[in-house]
């Protein structure tokens, strides 16, 4: 097969795009012949895209965590799906990631593949989907009525996240970059801010939910704009660094799982929620695609395209 693969840490300029093996499916694994795939643009930087769950040095790696394509064959013990099936899913962080033409999975981390959408979009899903739904469902309990305050809401997560808050009937005040106002406004935010313009606090006040996908400087103003026995979610920083003059904090790591993947394709095939896709490379071109979408402002994610399925 064909691969991005790193054989030293360091940044995105040490990928290459060169032969590797076809993983062999263990276990209650799958193996999926990849059509697209996605990727934080921190990745490189996590260590468990370095070594095993033991602690082991793995490389060379490949990284990427998101995927869309076809079962190819199933490893044993593998039930659920069946060799041609179109699925989507988020994959282990320890294991070689999903920047290849070929990729070993476990099976309770993938579903069904979207029908309404085509592999490029199923695989800008996994990820913001399954973070936006953990962060405001699981963690926060948002529900109806509510108010949230979501900083970075122009990014895979953020526009993900303004669609489930307002699906579940809360109020979304968004912030962002001015590039991506009519965008994140279209998706369903009440407001939005620029921060580049505006102070978030002059329209956000005794929220219900901070959900923080930018941290610094932003995480720790969010902290008084918590309401009495509300909450600040991230994913970049523990918000319990943050003095909360009420409410609580929370910081958690996205976990993959078969039954919320079912519920976002759901979604989205009932047309409640759709991934952003910024922009779309070849697989060859994965070192661009890192530096597109980092620090740039482009709007959701950046896909990598292996086939044209």
């Amino acid at each position: 097969m064909y691969a991005l693969r790193i054989h030293e840490q360091g940044t995105s300029e040490g990928l290459a795009y060169e032969e590797a093996p076809v993983p062999e499916p263990g276990t209650g694994d799958v193996l999926v012949r990849v059509h697209a795939a996605s990727f934080t643009p921190t990745e490189l930087g996590w260590t468990s895209t370095w070594v095993d769950r033991l602690g082991h040095d793995r490389r060379p790696v490949i990284p990427g965590h998101e995927v869309s394509g076809t079962v190819e064959s199933l490893g044993f013990g593998t039930t659920g799906f069946a060799v041609g099936d179109a699925v989507y899913g988020l994959t282990d962080w320890y294991r070689d990631g999903t920047l290849a033409t070929h990729v070993a999975v476990e099976a309770r981390n993938l579903a069904p593949k979207p029908v309404s959408l085509d592999h490029v979009q199923a695989a800008a899903l996994p990820m913001p989907g399954l973070t936006a739904w953990q962060a405001l469902f699981v963690h926060a309990r948002l529900s109806a009525g509510n108010r949230v305050l979501i900083h970075g809401a122009g990014g895979g997560v953020g526009t993900a996240a303004v669609q489930l808050g307002r699906a579940a009937g809360a109020r979304v005040i968004a912030t962002g970059r001015g590039s991506v106002r009519e965008l994140v406004t279209e998706l369903g935010a009440e407001r939005f801010v620029d921060l580049d313009r505006e102070r978030f606090e002059d329209f956000a006040e005794d929220v219900d939910v901070v959900f923080d996908l930018v941290g610094g400087e932003i995480l720790r103003r969010s902290a008084a704009r918590v309401r009495d026995g509300g909450i600040v979610v991230s994913v970049v920083e523990d918000p319990m660094n943050q003095p909360l003059d009420a409410g609580r904090g929370l910081y958690f790591v996205v976990e993959p799982g078969r039954r919320q993947l079912e519920e976002l394709a759901r979604r989205a095939d009932e047309g409640e929620l759709r991934p952003v896709v910024g922009q779309v490379f070849n697989l060859a071109d994965g070192a661009k695609a890192f530096d597109a979408k980092r620090g740039t402002g482009l709007p959701g994610k950046v896909v990598l395209r292996t086939s044209d399925l």
